[in-house]
């Protein structure tokens, strides 16, 4: 079957083509490096499937056209879907398919990476001394021992994230609107209400989904409720965070720390070298000039175990739906009661 896979880089080909290659029924598998947008969509005209990333944009408009091209199926090559608009997609007929999951580990040590980094200054140490400078001024750290680990998101990712901080010997709190029993299970780890998480916590790392319900999750309101000189983690979707708000908080010290993987407007940067261009978001400038601020493009879920995880549950979710089997990683709309 013909697909057509957008945002792809050379990574995406390799393990795609492996995981092709290895399926019982290859299929004709064809690389846009570009995003999916209005612009785009007419690149997949006559491709049934249609597989892409978190930054394409499959609204209402690019699904229509999509549609009408013949497109029947989207093949998401991630575990988020707020890209994709699930109402339109019902009503032009058109199926969905995710990677539920691949290695939540990935994304849950990288997130132990940036509070790593941003506590001990790696990046400021590491360049010092690429300048022979081995002075210590400015690079004074804390125990993570004792610390407080708040955890918004206690799935998955959330919970080894969880399991990881409970082995520095951090007190954990956990909030989410589901509890989950692997979290419980940790040494000393409780849920509490999201005020009181705010409230206590050292550190607060974001693995939630990106919902109505927790879009800016991270706001001016809930900000005001954290600790003095916080560290705020998210590797889990940009939109939680109300960048401005999180300015504003380093900016009065409310916020001692901040260590991003994604990032709210990041679908015009990440995956895109800008390096000898000017970059024109001002706020993500901004952003990034402090020094307190650690940004990494997107790369927590980029290991070896998560791409191969990836590849081969995309080609086996399109090689169900060709032949007509279930789709167990079918994403459907809420049915309303």
């Amino acid at each position: 079957m013909k697909v057509a896979v957008f945002s792809t880089r050379s990574y995406d080909r390799q393990f795609l083509e492996l995981a092709n290659q290895a399926a019982a029924s290859a299929h004709d598998l064809e690389y846009f490096e570009t995003q999916l947008n209005k612009k785009t969509a007419s690149l997949a005209n006559g491709f049934p499937c249609v597989c892409i990333f978190v930054n394409d944009i499959a609204d209402e408009t690019n699904l229509k056209i999509l549609a009408e091209q013949g497109t029947k199926l989207i093949a998401l090559r991630c575990a988020g879907y707020n890209m994709i608009d699930m109402q339109a997609a019902s009503q032009l007929g058109l199926k969905v398919v995710r990677v539920p999951a691949y290695s939540p580990y990935a994304v849950a040590e990288h997130a132990v990476g940036l509070i790593l980094m941003l506590n001990r200054k790696l990046n400021k140490a590491y360049n010092r001394v690429r300048d022979d400078n081995f002075t210590l001024d400015g690079l004074l750290g804390f125990d993570l021992h004792e610390s407080t680990v708040g955890v918004i998101g206690t799935g998955k990712i959330g919970t080894i994230f969880a399991q990881i901080m409970q082995g520095f010997g951090c007190h954990l709190l956990g909030y989410d609107v589901y509890t989950n029993e692997h979290f419980t299970a940790i040494a000393g780890a409780k849920y509490v209400d999201l005020p009181e998480l705010l409230a206590k916590s050292d550190i607060i790392s974001l693995h939630c989904p990106l919902l109505p319900s927790t879009h800016n999750l991270i706001n001016q309101e809930t900000i005001k409720q954290m600790k003095q000189g916080v560290m705020l983690i998210n590797t889990s979707r940009g939109q939680l965070v109300d960048t401005r708000a999180v300015i504003d908080g380093i900016k009065t010290g409310k916020i001692g720390y901040v260590g991003l993987d994604v990032y709210e407007e990041e679908e015009e940067l990440f995956f895109q070298d800008y390096s000898d261009g000017i970059i024109q978001d001002e706020t993500f400038q901004l952003l990034q000039s402090f020094q307190n601020v650690v940004i990494t493009a997107h790369q927590a879920f980029f290991t070896k175990d998560a791409l191969t995880a990836i590849a081969q549950t995309t080609i086996a979710n399109i090689s169900s739906w060709e032949q007509g089997n279930e789709l167990t990683n079918e994403v459907k709309i809420p049915v309303a009661n």
